[in-house]
This record gives C-alpha cells, sequence and structure tokens, in this order.
C-alpha cells in the first residue's frame, strides 16, 4: 500500500519559516515528479511547486516563488518543502503529490496524495 505523509506543519508568526517533509513507502518514485498543494478554508485546493525527477526543474506558483524552497532527496523517496517570510494567507493544509512516472506539466494531475498538514500563520 501506498503512503505519503506529510511533516513539519504548525503554527508560526507572520515573517517565520516552517520546513514540511513528506515521506513516501508502499513505492519508490522514480522518474516521477513531486509537487506540494495546499488548500485554505473555503477555497480550492492549489498548486504550490513541483521538482522534477532526473532534471530536477523546479516549478512554483507566483504567490510563493522566491519564498518557498521545492526540494527532493531521492534516495530518501522524501521531498520537502522550506518556507520563509510566510504571510497570513499561506495559512492552509499542505498536501504533497506524486505523478507517477512523468514530468510535472500544468496539465498532468497526480496519481498520489498526502493526507496533508496544517500550516497556520499568525499574525
Amino acid at each position: 500500500q501506498v503512503q505519503m505523509v506529510e511533516s513539519g506543519g504548525g503554527l508560526v508568526q507572520a515573517g517565520g519559516s516552517l520546513k514540511l517533509s513528506c515521506t513516501s513507502s508502499g513505492r519508490r518514485f522514480d522518474n516521477s515528479a513531486m509537487a506540494w498543494f495546499r488548500q485554505a478554508p473555503g477555497k480550492e485546493r492549489e498548486f504550490v511547486g513541483a521538482v522534477n525527477w532526473v532534471s530536477l526543474r523546479k516549478y512554483y506558483a507566483d504567490s510563493v516563488r522566491g519564498r518557498f524552497t521545492i526540494s527532493r532527496d531521492n534516495a530518501k523517496n522524501t521531498l520537502y518543502l522550506e518556507m520563509n517570510n510566510l504571510k497570513l494567507d499561506d495559512t492552509a493544509v499542505y498536501y504533497c503529490a506524486a505523478y507517477v512516472g512523468g514530468d510535472y506539466t500544468p496539465r498532468s494531475r497526480p496519481s498520489y496524495w498526502g493526507q496533508g498538514t496544517q500550516v497556520t500563520v499568525s499574525s
């Protein structure tokens, strides 16, 4: 059974930092892009960032570019999201996701999702 488990969420003041992790088990995601999404209360889930397997090319939503950094440790089958200069609007449940067997494109849909971790930014 494939499991993707996020960790590292919590409560942080505006301007602060958090680092999320997503550890996968049950299968490896070799040759697969991985990504972070988030969903704020009352809003649709939105793309945050993605990283490809071979090229390690990274993609970011405009709202987080320059503040968030996505990375992956392929040997550990783990995805990370380092978040700096957090803003109130970053409050959301953050989900990791995997695109099996391909690079990220805006039209592609993840095959696997984690359960999410709450990030709350306070003023």
